[in-house]
């Protein structure tokens, strides 16, 4: 099956179409025209990726729960972390830094941040300890002794009479 094609610039020439990129291009025309009316908002670019989460795994061992965030460009002292019960509250700001040339394009994510992790059980809130490494925040949370799986042993009841 062969893809429609699009003349571009001049009509003798034939150009493959690529739908992904007409939309790429369509979202940065339209972040460009809205932030030329209603400016950045601390430093947020206006565009389909100026909303973007930042990737997050949770990954529960038997003795603990590890949340595991993607934080590039951000230093260990701009990321605070608070825990309430089973709930983990990561927040902090990611700073644009200085240029010297004109911004063409944006997408990194800019400003704040907040994060809401509610963890699928109870941990020791005094063996909680966080690692930033590589722009990937690594927080490994024990769980507390009563949600610990315990492996039961099954022994016999001896020979019957």
């Amino acid at each position: 099956m062969a893809l429609p094609v699009r003349s571009v610039e001049r009509p003798a020439t034939m150009v493959r179409w690529d739908p992904f990129q007409e939309i790429e291009d369509a979202w940065t025309r339209m972040g460009s025209l809205l932030g030329d009316v209603v400016g950045r908002v601390e430093g947020r670019p206006v565009g389909p990726l100026a909303a973007a989460v930042a990737p997050i795994d949770i990954e529960e061992t038997d003795d603990a729960f590890i949340v595991e965030i993607e934080l590039p460009g951000v230093r260990r002292e701009e990321v605070s972390i608070d825990l309430r019960g089973n709930e983990l509250q990561v927040t902090g700001e990611i700073k644009e830094r200085e240029r010297t040339g004109v911004l063409r394009r944006q997408t990194r994510r800019m400003g704040r941040f907040e994060h809401h992790i509610v963890l699928p059980g109870e941990v020791d809130p005094d063996s909680v300890n966080a690692m930033l490494d590589d722009g990937v925040l690594a927080i490994r949370l024990a769980k507390t002794r009563e949600t610990q799986p315990k492996h039961i042993e099954v022994t016999s009841g001896g020979e019957s009479k």
